[in-house]
């Protein structure tokens, strides 16, 4: 299946490595096309780390490549782009910044301008703050017949979404 916007076919694939950053072990590597959203590379991150609830999400752009791999620099949130789950504008405490977030939904790949070594930060479930680290590992790869985004590779097994603390 390719996706038509105004009759282009996209044939260009975005490949990203998605880890846990509480985990560095456990990581995903999914590839996407440049026409698709953030909010279908959250549903792929949500299916290769087999999460069983939804709950609020948002992607942060920093405007700086970060200094440490793994860690989330608070000055790199600060001046971040947040692309913020369009479900989180429809909230009251949200309410004062909500011009401030851009929809992931209406975020596409391609206008992210990413390169090779890019970072983005995406925060899942903002009670349990499942924090990942994305890098882009490759743009303008070909797109291959079949659905997109797809999870390309699998490392580690994946935490429960509610780990039993007991």
């Amino acid at each position: 299946m390719t996706a038509k916007k105004s009759g282009v076919v996209s044939k260009k694939v975005v490949v990203v490595k998605v880890g846990l950053i509480d985990h560095p072990d456990i990581w995903r590597r999914i590839a996407i096309r440049e026409d698709q959203t953030l909010i279908d590379l959250h549903d792929a991150i949500f299916d290769a780390f087999e999460r069983e609830e939804e709950h609020l999400f948002s992607f942060y752009l920093p405007q700086k490549k970060p200094r440490e791999k793994d860690r989330i620099s608070p000055s790199a949130l600060r001046t971040a782009i947040e692309y913020a789950c369009p479900y989180v504008l429809e909230y009251p405490l949200f309410k004062d910044v909500a011009n401030e977030l851009t929809k992931s939904a209406e975020a596409k790949i391609k206008d992210l301008n990413l390169q090779r070594g890019s970072v983005l930060y995406y925060l899942f479930d903002f009670g349990d703050e499942w924090w990942h680290h994305i890098t882009v590992e490759a743009v303008d790869q070909p797109a291959e017949h079949g659905k997109y985004p797809r999870i390309i590779e699998k490392h580690g097994q994946s935490p429960p979404q509610y780990p039993d603390y007991d």
